[in-house]
């Protein structure tokens, strides 16, 4: 047992105390029907609430902007009263969560949005990829319609408006995702973002979206309930590398620096191949903002532990690791093997490889106990 890595050390805020630095990723695990997390939800997220801070599934703030079929949503009163049972499991336990708001813009299918509703981005430029909808049949992306200024103003409220809700949901506070190529990330990009208007054209112009919508959720629910995760360098849902790259996610931090939010959450979730987000940007980017600094991006407890011990992050963030390890950070305390989940249940399926892994006892360790069948209160 070694209870002195840094990894397992606390984390004090102006709102959250933190028991550990190990973050649950946001994970889309595509368990929701009509956007409402199911019956299982509550208990899957109790099983995990040892981790300092849990970032739920990428939540849609839209019914156009889903995305991926069964995804959870945030924009209804439905919605925000089933996801107060989840927040009530963790906070029980004494856990942290965070939602992350998601618009998918351009990437997904209109059968999978609610009313079938068109895809919309900032232009109308398709992504690349296939897209699983009902019937279990991959379909092309759908191909969006442009947004109008009208619209534009609309999709900022949206995200503001689920901040909103999710507080209301008992969240502790949410996390934009301007990450990973969805709507915001299609603003900043000059090749999904072919405007000419305010939010097109210039650095600031194709910046203004995501920073308009992460100022008015600070103003909305506080500085200190709201993070942000970007993808920088990283290529994801049909998004090539562009020259002012850099410059761009400069003149971001800068901004967001200015408005003092809580944290800059940083995926490195790449293609198999793509480079890993330079150090020196990261290094950059903790001398440019001063809140927290969490990575994300295949890490293991050695490597977590080193990057925590390099001054690159604050908090190190696990995906898939959490799917079938929900006492994720007690396993990394008694230094005890993790469980290798399933693939095939990651991104859909019911019960099984959600909330049937079992957690370590850490009382008659290493005896391992299911909690899957617990009753959820």
């Amino acid at each position: 047992m070694n209870t002195e890595k840094k990894l397992l050390t606390p984390v004090t805020t102006g709102t959250l105390e933190l028991p550990n630095r190990v973050v649950m990723a946001p994970m889309n695990r595509r368990r929701a029907l009509n956007g409402i997390p199911g019956e299982s939800a509550p208990i899957y997220f109790r099983q995990r609430a040892g981790a300092g801070l849990i970032i739920t599934d990428n939540t849609a703030v839209a019914p156009n902007g889903i995305g991926y079929m069964g995804t959870p949503g945030i924009y209804n009163q439905e919605q925000v009263d089933s996801w107060k049972r989840v927040t009530a499991e963790v906070h029980a336990l004494g856990g942290r969560i965070f939602m992350q708001l998601v618009h998918a813009g351009r990437i997904g299918h209109y059968l999978n949005n609610e009313g079938q509703m068109p895809l919309i981005a900032p232009a109308a430029v398709s992504a690349e990829g296939l897209i699983r909808t009902p019937g279990e049949i991959h379909l092309p992306n759908s191909e969006p319609v442009e947004a109008t200024a009208a619209d534009v103003r609309r999709l900022i409220g949206e995200h503001i408006q689920g901040a909103i809700n999710a507080i209301e949901a008992g969240f502790d506070g949410v996390e934009i995702h301007g990450a990973h190529g969805f709507l915001p990330e299609q603003f900043l990009h000059p090749h999904t973002n072919r405007r000419t208007d305010a939010y097109g054209g210039s650095i600031a112009a194709r910046s203004r979206f995501l920073l308009e919508i992460v100022e008015g959720t600070a103003a909305a629910i506080g500085k200190e309930r709201t993070g942000i995760r970007l993808s920088p360098f990283v290529k994801l849902n049909d998004l090539p590398d562009y020259a002012e790259e850099a410059e761009t996610q400069r003149y971001i931090v800068d901004a967001l620096q200015q408005m003092g939010i809580l944290y800059i959450h940083l995926s490195d979730q790449g293609p198999v191949g793509h480079g890993k987000i330079p150090e020196a940007f990261i290094r950059e980017l903790r001398r440019r903002y001063s809140g927290l600094v969490i990575l994300a991006g295949g890490y293991s407890a050695e490597t977590a532990e080193a990057a925590l011990q390099a001054g690159l992050a604050d908090l190190i963030a696990f995906g898939k690791p959490y799917i079938a390890n929900p006492d994720l950070a007690e396993r990394f305390r008694l230094n005890i093997p993790l469980t290798v989940g399933d693939p095939a249940t990651y991104y859909q399926g019911g019960d099984e490889g959600y909330i049937d892994y079992p957690s370590v006892d850490p009382v008659h360790s290493p005896i391992f106990v299911a909690n899957a069948t617990a009753d959820c209160r």
